[in-house]
């Protein structure tokens, strides 16, 4: 259990810890001259039980207070009872009440130096002061720390409070918040700080957010002694190796599990006021070990009133390291107030309609600790479904894959990213995509059918080509959406040729099938024909309407046949090579390498294959069905 120490300077706190682990946090020769602490301290009991924070109570020194205190378990508030409670005493309880900190005790020091009326008068104080805040009922613990009075008892204490609290459940990637950075000779580089989740052992891998250098697990003491392991809730120091400089590290940076190096420069969260705040307002966001500037944007109204809570969102000067369910404290410009605090929701939030009621309702749902209904909720609102590995990433989730069957989710993958669709919003879209196709059939009934990434963009221009394709695979497994050629359309549309068209088109289909790989174009059509050069146009396109030919560039058709096998020859190059090339193309079907081009990008388009890069790969590799004419 981490035990941080709060109060006002000159209260007694490094003392204390003295006289509880025989350790003197105070390690740097100006905290020594002067008899105060100026920076975060650290010690540790020899059962390896017990890890203390000791943290400086200056008033200009609140920033290096926060470095340390976000990670703790258990608050030790040190009230001198000469002096009783003083402002830092009731700063520093106000920033635990922030963090959410509900464990704690008070350690009532110099009690050797005041009356028995004082100790009893210094005991109203504290229950006063405590009687608001989460620490209510806290148990006080008169101590003489320099003679050693009630030092046992309070150590004791301590020991039962870490036994009943027992190890963190180490869920989810590991992170560490980095609050000291130092080398030593023969060892190497090291940071130290508190385990936020998740494990580590030597030799893992992992990533320094933000700045996303990459570093070895060369060693790790764990509470101060030399282990292959440590996880949450534990204070460790991590020896790192690899191409990785002392200036590259900076307290206020994280170690993370590589898949958790997300630095972001704005996040949603709630907010609660100590202090009025007002949309805006120049703010220091204090996150784990970081102290960044930044302004807060209230999302439900101008201002804020002390008490109250609000959904806000908070945009950095520059990014750290942040994830959903962290906590941390709001100061003002001048860093000599705290005004509120609160806990992190969302570090993906949208760019637009951040202030719609079905945002702030999603919002509400993130704030709950069940990860289920807001996912539930998301997925059965987001029309073009919810990006899955983001959700899991925004709250560290490592048995994301069980959330997503726990909830029946309907799971589409692209390009290694995961959708998720509830089944009622899926039924939502099919029926979405067959009215699109509707009300072209109305619009244009004289065509045979949509191109398939048309049809993506009537239906839902943000909706994954993956989870397109799945609705149409469905749909035609149902007998509710056919496909001529690359036409998608209903099961009983036709669309047929007039008359005059269809006998101009017996005359002039001959001069295409002459050459299937190399159709003369439009003009040369119209030359050879002796028809004018405008007709043979506007009939080629109402016979590409109705799937008899493919406009595979401009004023360049190509018949439905002659398309089919450029289709076949493409999955035989996929399925041989793993990928079809302009060059092998045009050795398969001769002419040049420019039409050979054409021809791919033609099958790009209409969703038969998709470039990477120079290549073209199959979307749904091995089948040339849907391109044979029905």
């Amino acid at each position: 259990m981490i035990v941080g120490t709060a109060g006002h300077i000159d209260h007694g706190k490094t003392t204390l810890v003295r006289a509880l682990t025989g350790v003197d946090t105070d390690r740097l020769p100006e905290e020594k001259a002067r008899g105060i602490t100026l920076d975060l301290g650290y010690a540790y009991t020899d059962d390896g039980l017990l890890g203390y924070v000791d943290v400086p109570g200056h008033e200009k020194l609140v920033h290096n207070m926060l470095a340390g205190a976000t990670g703790i378990d258990f608050l030790l508030l040190v009230i001198a009872a000469d002096d009783g409670p003083m402002p830092q005493t009731r700063e520093h309880l106000v920033i635990a009440d922030l963090l959410g900190l509900t464990r704690g005790a008070v350690a009532l020091t110099k009690v050797d130096a005041v009356t028995p009326q004082r100790l009893a008068a210094v005991r109203e104080e504290i229950a006063a002061l405590l009687a608001a805040s989460e620490l209510a009922a806290a148990p006080i613990f008169p101590v003489a720390a320099l003679k050693g009075e009630g030092v046992t008892a309070l150590h004791a204490h301590l020991l039962a409070a870490a036994r009943s609290l027992g190890e963190r459940r180490a869920a989810g990637g590991f992170r560490l918040a980095v609050d000291r950075v130092f080398s030593l000779p023969g060892v190497g580089l090291i940071v130290t700080g508190t385990a936020f989740s998740g494990s580590v052992a030597v030799g893992d891998t992992l990533m320094v957010t933000p700045p996303g250098r990459a570093a070895r697990v060369r060693g790790l003491h764990v509470q101060d002694r030399a282990a292959e392991r440590g996880h949450a809730g534990q204070r460790i120091a991590v020896n790192l190796a690899g191409d990785l400089e002392k200036s590259d590290l900076a307290r206020g940076m994280w170690v993370v599990a590589p898949h958790l190096h997300q630095p972001v420069q704005r996040f949603q969260c709630a907010v609660r006021a100590v202090e009025p705040l007002k949309h805006w307002l120049p703010v220091h966001v204090h996150l784990g070990a970081a102290d960044v500037t930044g302004r807060l944007a209230l999302l439900e109204g101008e201002s804020l009133a002390p008490g109250g809570t609000m959904l806000a969102e908070l945009i950095l000067d520059k990014p750290i390291g942040a994830l959903g369910g962290d906590r941390f404290i709001l100061r003002d410009q001048s860093a000599t107030r705290t005004l509120g605090g609160g806990s992190v929701l969302d570090v993906f939030p949208p760019t637009r309609r951040k202030r719609a009621p079905e945002r702030l309702a999603a919002l509400r749902l993130m704030a709950l600790a069940d990860p289920r209904p807001a996912l539930r909720e998301a997925a059965a609102q987001r029309a073009d479904g919810v990006d899955l590995d983001r959700y899991a990433l925004n709250r560290n989730l490592d048995a994301a894959a069980a959330l997503w069957r726990e909830l029946d989710l309907i799971v589409v993958e692209e390009n290694g990213t995961h959708i998720g669709f509830a089944g009622d919003a899926w039924t939502r879209l099919a029926q979405r995509l067959l009215d699109a196709l509707a009300a072209e059939h109305a619009r244009a009934s004289d065509m045979i059918g949509v191109e398939r990434d048309r049809l993506r963009r009537l239906t839902l221009p943000t909706l994954a080509r993956a989870a397109f394709d799945r609705l149409v695979d469905e749909l035609q497994a149902q007998g509710r959406l056919a496909q001529t050629g690359g036409w998608l359309h209903q099961p009983g549309h036709r669309a047929t040729l007039a008359a005059g068209d269809a006998d101009l088109w017996l005359t002039l289909q001959p001069l295409l099938d002459a050459a299937p790989f190399q159709p003369p174009r439009v003009r040369d059509v119209a030359c050879a024909s002796g028809t004018a050069e405008e007709t043979v146009r506007g009939l080629m396109k109402r016979v590409a309407r109705v799937g008899l030919i493919y406009p595979i560039a401009h004023d360049h058709y190509f018949t439905a046949a002659a398309v089919a096998q450029l289709a076949a020859h493409v999955d035989a190059l996929c399925t041989h090579s793993g990928a079809a090339r302009a060059a092998d193309l045009r050795d398969v079907i001769g002419g040049g390498r420019k039409v050979a081009i054409h021809i791919l990008e033609f099958f790009d388009r209409v969703g038969y294959t998709r470039r990477v890069r120079d290549e073209h790969v199959r979307r749904q590799p091995g089948t040339t069905r849907q391109w044979i004419l029905q």
